[in-house]
């Protein structure tokens, strides 16, 4: 998914791949017998605080020779706290190329103290942040004052393009270790990590691509699952070109729900006092950042990719709103390239980086250019916000310098009971992807929230969600299956702010405790 600004997200398609069989693609991890990790102290601070152990695990570059290069994995486990012990409990937050290895402290925030009953194991996939190699390419690539991301001329067209064959071009340096980070290899080294635990099964939370690493995972390995919560989940069908097209949709359905909320305060950010004035502004000042950009370095390109964040999660909502306001009422433009620079450190590009190997590389994406823009301009006139600056996000896969694979056929029928979980308008894991899953993990339970736009959004302290995945951890129950092709028990959603000075009187019912926690621990898992 295109992300320049927000994290966590998912992207996929589904073109022309046959399914590789999960007994072809398992046996090579299975004769890799990991050397025990050396756990030490960590060095970074939240890790430190928590009373965490860090190591590194080392895996094949290529499973197919396990005697053959090594590459390190770098892992952090937060042990349980209780008498009881329930074994590992493994987090991936997404991506791909999200750190985890700051999601060893998780575990705080389950409520019935039902994480104190784990070993809880933050690690970076390979290629990522502290892992050895990590993945970089041109560190500024998502630079300030980019071309405009709509290609109303050949020449705007032509621009990105040629951006993003230089991208897949500067990848090349990174050598063998692009042909062996897909999903596939990703989930050999969590069975590598499960062995060098001492562990014959594993616990596993994943986050929006963390889920469909979990599927992977559970396909190849089902004997070796205990229990797996799956947050945002990834459409199997349709990984990785039909999804990013499916998000540009529902992204475009979030913003507009966006808009609403600041029309609905309007006597707040003054803004426009109906969802249409608002949206109508947006595109004007968008347009007005192309001619001119904000400080010379914030255009068109950077607004978009400040407000999709608003699509993403409602925990920034306020954020944006006073930089929309600030920049619109005072001219302020250090506020909204402060937003883009929280998310696209100048020089950094290790997330994108890894993001783009794995999704170029799972399976093979059309390779016509006349195809992508037949697609793209369908999509847009229904979905302008999102659709053209997700293609050019995607686009070095075109010209990607490594084979792409083929993907497992997920397959959950040997698997024991899961928790699904998603808000209905989840726009970077749209809802139909946990529908989808439901039906081929048969022991699985799913909790949807309706109205929600939330990704990702568990152990945010919505009580009704967050009790429910207590309640597995600590004995493996869950909601009770219901008939049909639906959810099993609805929640609420993690509700909008309600910013300060507004006359609304309802507030949130979140406690800023347990959200504050969930906060902290993904902080480092934002790849960019």
């Amino acid at each position: 998914m295109k992300k320049f600004v927000a994290a966590l997200a998912v992207a996929g398609i589904g073109v022309g791949t046959m399914a590789l069989a999960p007994s072809a693609t398992a046996a090579s991890a299975s004769d890799f017998d990991p050397k025990p990790i050396s756990w030490g102290a960590c060095t970074r601070p939240s890790l430190v605080k928590a009373g965490a152990e860090c190591g590194f695990l080392e895996v094949p570059l290529d499973y197919a020779k396990p005697g053959g290069e090594k590459i390190s994995i770098a892992v952090s486990r937060v042990k349980h706290k209780s008498a009881k012990s329930q074994g590992v409990m493994l987090v991936n937050p997404g991506g791909p190329g999200g750190s985890g290895l700051g999601l060893s402290t998780l575990g705080r925030a389950v409520p019935k103290k039902a994480g104190e009953e784990y070993d809880w194991i933050g690690f970076d996939p390979r290629g990522v942040g502290e892992s050895k190699p990590s993945l970089t390419c041109d560190g500024n690539y998502a630079s300030y004052n980019r071309p405009q991301y709509v290609p109303t001329t050949r020449a705007i067209e032509t621009a990105w393009r040629e951006r993003a064959k230089g991208y897949a071009k500067a990848c090349a340096k990174n050598g063998a270790i692009l042909d062996h980070i897909k999903t596939i290899d990703v989930a050999k080294d969590v069975d590598s990590l499960r062995k060098a635990l001492g562990e014959k099964q594993i616990n596993y939370y994943g986050f929006s691509y963390g889920t469909y690493l979990g599927q992977v995972y559970s396909t190849l390995f089902p004997q070796n699952v205990r229990r797996m919560v799956f947050d945002g989940t990834v459409d199997p069908r349709d990984v990785w070109y039909k999804a990013n097209l499916n998000q540009d949709i529902a992204f475009d359905k979030n913003i507009k729900i966006y808009f609403g909320w600041l029309a609905k305060y309007d006597s707040v950010y003054h803004l426009g006092n109906t969802a249409a004035a608002v949206e109508k502004l947006w595109y004007a000042e968008q347009k007005k950042l192309y001619d001119k950009p904000a400080g010379g370095v914030i255009g068109g390109s950077e607004w978009t990719d400040i407000f999709l964040q608003a699509g993403y999660y409602v925990f920034g909502w306020e954020d944006m709103a006073n930089a929309f306001s600030g920049w619109v009422h005072k001219g302020d433009w250090q506020t909204l390239k402060g937003l883009y620079d929280d998310s696209n450190p100048p020089g950094q590009d290790n997330g994108y980086a890894v993001y783009a190997a794995v999704q170029c590389t799972d399976v093979a994406w059309p390779q016509s250019w006349p195809r992508w823009k037949f697609d793209n301009w369908v999509t847009h006139f229904r979905a302008p916000f999102e659709t053209w600056g997700n293609a050019w996000f995607n686009a070095p896969c075109l010209d990607w310098p490594a084979k792409p694979g083929k993907p497992v056929e997920i397959d959950g029928s040997k698997v024991p009971g899961i928790l699904l979980v998603n808000e209905e308008n989840d726009a970077a894991t749209p809802y139909p992807g946990s529908l989808e899953v439901r039906k081929r993990y048969p022991n699985s339970s799913l909790i949807s929230a309706p109205g929600g736009t939330t990704h990702s959004g568990s152990l945010s302290g919505v009580s009704c969600v967050d009790d429910k995945i207590a309640d597995y951890l600590l004995t493996g129950k869950l909601p009770v299956r219901k008939p049909g092709n639906g959810s099993d028990v609805q929640c609420g959603p993690v509700p909008p702010p309600v910013p300060a000075g507004a006359s609304a009187a309802a507030k949130s019912d979140v406690p800023s405790s347990v959200a504050e926690v969930k906060k902290e621990a993904l902080a480092q898992a934002l790849p960019f």
